[in-house]
């Protein structure tokens, strides 16, 4: 077997490309003389199977075909030829070759085939890439994928760069396709990624963009955070986070890695069965060690607390956060936001990730959990209170400015004749979100919370904060009922509804 690599290897790798333009012809051409060498190698390697001197010379020739047919990347237009012909099936048949020379040249070639960049370059072209993608998915490519990356030997160069490539093939389906996301995963991609993940290797390339393709996967696909579960995927995404609770990583690309995993994290538990096994595999724990230890990883483990304890399926992660001695961690960044790192949520995103967890821990605790909670307010006189009202000003007059621009663009267009219609009202609220809108909503709600359930004092300093800084309980009641008119991530009617309430009788009794 190895006699045989380096033969190849030794006959200069790739053969150099056809230098006449390639046209139908010329291409039926080339596939025939490739289906030709490929029956031919067969033949030779089933007559003597034990003699490699025999089919040898007839595996140089495949594997110098297979390098020449890269020029088809080059005419997607033509690709019908290539599924008319069946040639599809055969490269597929390749991939299980005893050579991994051979199934690496194939993996190399789909690559480029398959290169999103050229799928998408002309509308001649598009109709083509739509025949060679139904075609590698009706052969269940990623199946066969991972059944060849199983066997390569990542110490050896070549081979390393067949898994990168077979990546790359991964991600130009998924980009091209999205809704191929599910399948891919289902065919042993997910296992396979988990199982790169905890190999222990020493950190490289390959580490890097396995974590970006599950990240991938993961996006916006709830069958595929129940497979990550099934597949006991948050314990790996837990156990290779650990590592970063001391150290922080040593590369910039190892940073973007670390980054890919918490991403996956938060993917993953917007599925509520995920969040239990985040519960049990102490995520919590190891996510308020890193609040503590104030490395590179601290920011991104706020945002992963964030997702863990939102709406009511995060309940039991916001009484056993209070349990563990959470609310030490996260008050101080309460307090004093943490700068931006390079990679992961800039300081805005974190102080809305901040107050998302004290206003999920107000809405999801009880008993004592809920009253250690409040007890926060009233510490160190009052001094949570004051950084509150200080967090509201600052963004009531951010969204304010906002409004002025809103309300000036509103005028333009009545005085111009335009009309103003539901995705225009959408493009102004979702402005207004981004302008600090939804930090308010959260500043503002925790505030009439404390002042609800907790001691008379904390609504007698918000009162006196107001009245020194000219703020309104008007105002504070109009932002709330928006935010109740806006609630839209409950996942049934009947607990929207039941927040919707929660939140107008806050104001009410405000």
């Amino acid at each position: 077997m190895e006699r045989e690599k380096q033969f190849i290897q030794s006959q200069g790798g790739k053969a150099p490309l056809l230098a006449d333009a390639l046209d139908g012809t010329s291409m039926k051409r080339m596939i025939l003389q490739f289906e030709k060498k490929a029956y031919r190698n067969q033949e030779m390697r089933i007559k003597f199977p034990d003699i490699p001197e025999k089919f040898m010379e007839s595996e140089v020739e495949l594997n110098d075909m297979i390098q020449e047919m890269h020029v088809m990347a080059t005419m997607p237009e033509l690709y019908n030829i290539l599924v008319e012909l069946n040639a599809v099936q055969s490269l597929m048949q390749l991939l299980s070759h005893d050579n991994t020379d051979i199934s690496i040249g194939v993996v190399d070639l789909l690559q480029e085939l398959t290169n999103v960049d050229v799928l998408n370059e002309t509308e001649e072209g598009a109709e083509g890439a739509d025949a060679l993608i139904d075609a590698l998915v009706d052969a269940q490519v990623v199946a066969q994928l991972v059944q060849n990356v199983e066997r390569l030997d990542e110490t050896v160069k070549e081979e390393a760069d067949g898994v990168h490539n077979t990546l790359e093939i991964v991600e130009n389906l998924t980009e091209f396709r999205p809704e191929l996301c599910p399948e891919a995963a289902q065919q042993g991609l997910m296992a396979w990624l988990l199982k790169r993940l905890k190999t222990k290797m020493p950190f490289d390339a390959n580490k890097l963009y396995s974590s970006e393709i599950l990240a991938i996967l993961l996006q916006n696909h709830d069958e595929n955070r129940t497979l990550l579960g099934e597949l006991d995927g948050t314990d790996v995404l837990l156990q290779q986070l650990a590592a970063y609770k001391r150290h922080d990583p040593v590369t910039g690309e190892e940073v973007e890695m670390m980054e890919n995993l918490f991403n996956c994290l938060c993917s993953a538990l917007m599925l509520a069965a995920n969040r239990e096994r985040f519960l049990k595999g102490e995520g919590l724990q190891l996510m308020n060690l890193m609040l503590r230890e104030k490395r590179l990883s601290r920011n991104s483990a706020v945002k992963v607390l964030d997702h863990a304890m939102t709406g009511t399926e995060g309940t039991d992660n916001c009484q056993k956060f209070v349990d563990i001695l959470g609310l030490r961690s996260i008050f101080p960044l309460f307090m004093k936001t943490p700068k931006k790192n390079k990679k992961g949520p800039n300081s805005g995103d974190l102080e809305e990730h901040i107050l998302s967890i004290i206003a999920s821990m107000l809405k999801n605790c009880t008993g004592t959990q809920h009253q250690r909670l409040l007890n926060k307010f009233t510490e160190n006189d009052h001094e949570k209170v004051d950084r509150l009202m200080e967090l509201h000003f600052k963004y009531l007059e951010r969204v304010r400015d906002c409004d002025h621009k809103i309300e000036k663009e509103r005028n333009d267009l009545k005085f111009f004749g335009g009309e103003i219609d539901d995705d225009m009202e959408d493009q102004f609220y979702l402005r207004r979100l981004d302008a600090g809108l939804f930090s308010l909503q959260l500043i503002d709600y925790i505030m009439l919370d404390v002042c609800s359930s907790g001691v008379q004092t904390i609504k007698q300093r918000v009162m006196q904060i107001l009245n020194m800084r000219g703020g309104s309980v008007k105002a504070i009641r109009n932002i709330m009922r928006e935010y109740a008119g806006n609630i839209g991530d409950a996942k049934d009617d009947e607990s929207k509804e039941a927040e919707q309430n929660r939140i107008l009788q806050l104001v009410d009794k405000f």
